[in-house]
């Protein structure tokens, strides 16, 4: 077992969680499996792979700000329930 019922305590207390005896056993087997899972990585021969942080080749996805007409005030406001002609009327909700 790579992982024990104490570190989930630890973690679990540090985390606030008051976990029961049963959910302790679960959580124990659980990420235990999980860790076992991420042992079979280790096994692998990553020599020569590049490090990558994207699954596909991206570059500067972003599109070119450009400068365009704003909504009119009118149509904008049209869309609230209340309006005063300049802004939204909202209930006051800070005494």
């Amino acid at each position: 077992m790579k992982i024990s019922k104490e570190k989930i305590e630890r973690v679990a207390r540090l985390a606030r969680l008051d976990l029961s005896g049963d959910e302790v056993e679960k959580m124990t087997r659980q990420l235990d499996t999980i860790l076992q899972y991420m042992a079979k990585l280790d096994e692998l021969d990553t020599t020569g792979i590049e490090v990558s942080t994207h699954t596909l080749n991206v570059v500067n996805a972003f599109r070119d700000d450009e400068v365009r007409e704003s909504l009119p005030r009118e149509k904008a406001l049209a869309a609230g329930p209340l309006q005063n002609g300049e802004a939204f009327i909202v209930p006051k909700v800070i005494k």
